[in-house]
């Protein structure tokens, strides 16, 4: 579980009795799409045939554009952890990050999730002695995505569940 057991006020909406805006959560739910379309292809060179992660993360962009509800949208994030759970390695972790993705919508933390399971999968893709060097440069490339406006809130996030998400968000 990388959601934390008390909730940060700033990820959550503001009609929900939190400080995050609708804008907001929007681009998290933009940089999530992102940061999992980054692996997507190690899971499609497993499962060529199955879109079910791609629709993903194409609902949480339609669900930011305010064109899919948000039901719809965790509905498809359902289906591509579903077409993670029999895999294993890379292909598992960027279906996983898809469905992370689709969730945005109705938690704003599992942009974390998305980010978090895209650095597994880059990492479980690579030779067993570069596996930190990817995680860094991963988490790098993602930090470089962020949208200005949620920057530090997605930073502060991370320092904060960086233990919850397997510590990938981590200098050392």
């Amino acid at each position: 579980m990388i959601l934390p057991s008390v909730r940060d006020p700033a990820m959550i909406t503001i009609r929900r009795g939190g400080t995050l805006t609708d804008d907001d959560h929007h681009l998290l739910a933009l940089w999530a799409a992102t940061c999992a379309e980054r692996v997507l292809g190690l899971f499609e060179a497993t499962c060529p045939g199955d879109a079910r992660p791609r629709a993903a993360i194409e609902a949480a962009r339609d669900w930011a554009a305010g064109d899919l509800s948000m039901m719809a949208a965790r509905a498809l994030g359902g289906h591509a952890m579903g077409a993670a759970r029999p895999l294993t390695g890379a292909a598992r972790f960027a279906a996983y990050a898809a469905g992370q993705a689709a969730c945005v919508g109705h938690v704003a933390e599992h942009d974390l999730g998305a980010a978090a399971y895209a650095i597994k999968a880059a990492m479980a893709a690579a030779p067993a002695g570069e596996r930190d060097e990817v995680r860094l440069a991963e988490r790098d490339r993602q930090r470089a995505l962020l949208p200005p406006a949620v920057r530090q809130l997605v930073l502060a996030d991370q320092a904060q569940r960086n233990g919850l998400c397997w510590g990938v968000f981590g200098d050392g």
